[in-house]
């Protein structure tokens, strides 16, 4: 079994400089690395007949308002079925440039995870074969998980501040 330092020093040993940010949160291993590496990375990892990871998880995105330069955080989640040992990897984008290219070639199934990625995020995944939306309807203006809008709607008036302890 591959040890998470073993993982990483491969890794490092392949990429060098364009991977950064290694930790293992809940024996996780998770680091950073470019939009234009992630495609190479991920090729990498799948075909290496060391690390054998031949599975994507999950692919997703958090925003970071507040992170100028690194607004969006893109997150690939793969697996290791054979040694039995979990990656993250972080893509950090800048919202004015919010393009990332597509893993379909390497997983088909992620497909349906960069289309929803777009719809609730706006991350556009260049290559992607029908990159629309998923779970919202087309006339929507806005990705409903970025961080942009308040928390609660000011014009209500069910929601006095007293009837909950405010």
């Amino acid at each position: 079994m591959l040890t998470n330092e073993q993982v990483a020093q491969e890794i490092i040993n392949q990429f060098g400089g364009a991977v950064s940010d290694f930790d293992d949160p809940f024996d996780l291993l998770t680091f950073s690395t470019t939009r234009e590496q992630i495609v190479s990375l991920v090729q990498y990892l799948k075909n290496s007949k060391t690390l054998q990871v031949g599975f994507l998880t999950d692919l997703t995105a958090v925003h970071y308002p507040d992170s100028p330069g690194r607004e969006f955080c893109v997150v690939y989640h793969l697996h290791s079925l054979i040694h039995n040992f979990r990656l993250r990897i972080k893509v950090y984008l800048s919202e004015d440039d919010i393009h990332i290219p597509t893993l379909i070639p390497l997983f088909a199934s992620a497909n349906w995870m960069e289309r929803e990625t777009f719809d609730l995020f706006g991350v556009i995944f260049d290559g992607h074969p029908d990159l629309r939306r998923i779970l919202n309807m087309e006339e929507m203006d806005y990705h409903p998980m970025r961080k942009q809008y308040p928390l609660e709607d000011g014009t209500r008036e069910d929601k006095i501040d007293a009837l909950f302890g405010r």
